[in-house]
């Protein structure tokens, strides 16, 4: 191809003999380069998916291969627009190759710095309009380009949480889209409008909103900050493990969702990431790591995002998490599914006998909960079932199911000893609150980000940000209160408090607590399925229905002028 090129280009730029052998070598090295580099990126489609060690120094050289080309082009871009027709779209794919290469990385490492260097890419492009000529050009395939460009910004931004540069971004693509469509006629105009209407509903997703005095809004961010988890006391006795790995799976039929991500699995990937540092400032180039050298302490927990896996899938990414679990480190497994019941009935009261949830079938799901059954008396094929996950118990485990059927994952038994958590959503919302199940679940939108779903809940829409600021310290308080609740308790299983010593975990501790004596507190929250459970089970007195925690409750409602949706004398109602 190189040659190819260059014979075009040279012939093209008048007599071979009239380009100084100086210029030709630039534009022969150039070639090269774009070659290599197109050739490593496409190879990064056949790497595997999990296993964190085999892709790294493939990741490293893919790298090298771009800087250089991206110097390269800075350094001689003069040559290359005489000689060789360098176009600035082409540049642009360049940024925009280097942007995919770091929001790659960071899927793969679970560091949130590689999304800033993504951002100051992409930005990159769209300030110096790399992509402004393409337009002009009569091939759809470049528009494409563009709007593919715009797509995976937009990712990276919600991911970082700048809905301004968002909502610009949507309406750029949105008229990209229409310019596009009107010129070429073609047959993915369906395809890309849709992508906007995703994108949008994703935008719309959280039930309250926050706004400044001049009535903008405020963004929030829901990773873990210096702050946010309760710290532990002095004195206070709990274990040693550390959060290494997490499986995050978005199986949800009808559910808000952009690229590959339903808003449940967003919120719950956030809640395990710690606020992004400055790149530059932390480490080197990606994938340069000498392995003589120990990496320093990873600041997050590596994760698998898994939308709509098939049976195979799921257990191939568990089984690759559970061989590569460090000594004393938790496997977190979130799981956001349809509920699968059992079609027949069963005499035992087995792991296979609850149901659990949904694993993708490959084909069509007929209504939504209609899995294909071919006799009662088998089990569900497309389900992950509580019995399941008994072999990956060998090591600490930390389930959340949120799902109209996790409570199957109650009947769990520990059989090796290790320890091993369970919490449990609801299975069912009361009538009277509003249907927010598409804009994503109660549950996890508590584990997220507890005082936006406390206001819901309240029926509240939207907040004054002195406010919520305010409510957020008193809201730490309670977190601070809960953790000693929980340190001081003399029936709680051992299990908890093996746990509380990784700061993500206890967190999710904390904030499920809250969840769960806020819903028991709550007026129309009347039903037993109303409720989050957990295996093991929590001493409810000492926990969720603890006179000290419910008074608190009743203070931050007292803030927000909604005491009246709150019981006032719970303990008498049990």
């Amino acid at each position: 191809r190189t040659e190819l090129a260059l014979k075009e280009i040279m012939s093209s730029g008048g007599a071979e003999d009239d380009i100084p052998q100086a210029e030709r070598k630039t534009v022969t090295d150039f070639c090269y380069l774009l070659d290599k580099s197109k050739q490593l990126f496409n190879g990064l489609r056949d790497l595997p998916q999990y296993g964190q060690k085999q892709w790294q120094s493939y990741f490293g050289r893919t790298f090298d291969v771009y800087t250089k080309l991206w110097k390269f082009q800075q350094q001689h871009r003069q040559v290359l627009d005489n000689r060789y027709g360098l176009k600035r779209w082409q540049i642009g794919e360049i940024a925009s190759k280097i942007g995919q290469l770091y929001y790659h990385y960071y899927l793969r490492t679970s560091e949130t710095s590689y999304l800033n260097e993504a951002f100051s890419f992409y930005s990159a492009i769209r300030q110096r309009s790399y992509y402004s000529q393409v337009n002009k050009e009569d091939r759809p395939e470049l528009v494409v380009k563009k709007l593919r460009y715009y797509a995976r910004f937009i990712v990276v931004c919600l991911l970082l949480n700048k809905m301004d540069v968002v909502k610009d971004l949507v309406k750029e693509l949105s008229d990209e889209i229409e310019d596009y469509t009107h010129r070429f006629n073609t047959e993915d105009q369906v395809e890309w409008n849709l992508v906007l209407q995703e994108v949008a509903a994703f935008i719309e997703a959280d039930p309250v909103m926050v706004l400044n005095d001049d009535n903008t809004i405020v963004i929030t961010s829901n990773r873990l900050s210096e702050t946010g988890a309760p710290l532990l006391e002095q004195g206070m006795i709990v274990g040693q493990l550390a959060l290494a790995d997490a499986l995050i799976i978005g199986n949800c039929n009808n559910q808000v969702k952009f690229s590959e991500l339903t808003i449940d699995m967003f919120r719950m990937l956030q809640a395990l990431e710690r606020e992004p540092m400055n790149l530059a400032s932390q480490m080197n180039k990606p994938g340069m790591q000498e392995s003589t050298e120990k990496p320093a302490r990873r600041e997050n927990p590596h994760k698998y995002l898994l939308y709509k896996p098939t049976f195979s899938q799921l257990y191939t990414f568990l089984a690759a998490s559970f061989k590569e679990l460090p000594a004393n480190s938790v496997l977190l497994i979130y799981l956001s599914a349809t509920g699968v019941f059992p079609s027949g009935r069963s005499n035992s009261e087995g792991p296979y006998d609850f149901g659990g949830v949904l694993t993708n079938s490959n084909r069509d799901i007929i209504n939504g909960d209609a899995i294909h059954k071919r006799n009662q008396s088998y089990k569900e094929m497309h389900c992950l079932h509580p019995g399941d996950l008994y072999p990956f118990t060998r090591k600490p485990l930390f389930i959340i199911v949120d799902s109209s059927n996790s409570v199957a994952y109650k009947n769990f038994t520990n059989l090796f000893g290790q320890p091993l958590v369970c919490l449990l959503s609801p299975t069912a919302y009361p009538k009277a609150l509003q249907d927010q199940s598409q804009r994503g679940s109660l549950f996890t939108l508590f584990l997220n980000n507890p005082l936006m779903a406390f206001l819901f809940v309240s029926g509240l829409s939207s907040m004054r940000r002195g406010l919520w600021e305010k409510c957020q310290d008193y809201l730490r308080k309670i977190n601070r209160d809960i953790a000693q609740l929980l340190t001081h308790s003399r029936s709680i299983d051992q299990s908890f408090l093996q746990f509380f010593g990784d700061e993500f975990l206890r967190l999710l501790l904390t904030r499920f607590i809250f969840c769960s004596a806020t819903m028991r507190m709550h007026k129309i929250f009347r039903e037993t399925r109303n409720y989050p459970e957990s295996y093991p089970q929590l001493p409810r007195d000492e926990t969720v229905e603890n006179p000290h925690l419910q008074k608190h409750i009743l203070e931050l409602a007292s803030i927000l002028d909604v005491r009246n949706v709150f019981l006032e004398n719970t303990l008498d109602d049990y």
